[in-house]
């Protein structure tokens, strides 16, 4: 006798969002300002000194120099 198991329905998403009490608390490291999601959630844009700060494996790499000044 098989088993059967129910089926399973899933979406796999590569990127798994900032949680958004963290989201709330993360500020730039060079100038202090809150950051907020771009790039599909896989980075982390400061607006008042215009660094994207990478999001690696869930985790956002909050360090100056691992950030990228964009327009």
């Amino acid at each position: 006798m098989a088993d059967s198991y129910p089926a399973v329905s899933a979406v796999y998403s590569p990127f798994m969002p900032v949680d958004q009490e963290l989201l709330e608390i993360l500020a730039c490291p060079a100038c202090k300002t809150r950051v907020t999601l771009v790039k599909d959630g896989t980075a982390l844009k400061c607006q008042k000194c215009s660094r994207v700060y990478p999001i690696k494996d869930d985790i956002p790499i909050m360090l100056v120099d691992e950030a990228l000044v964009e327009p």
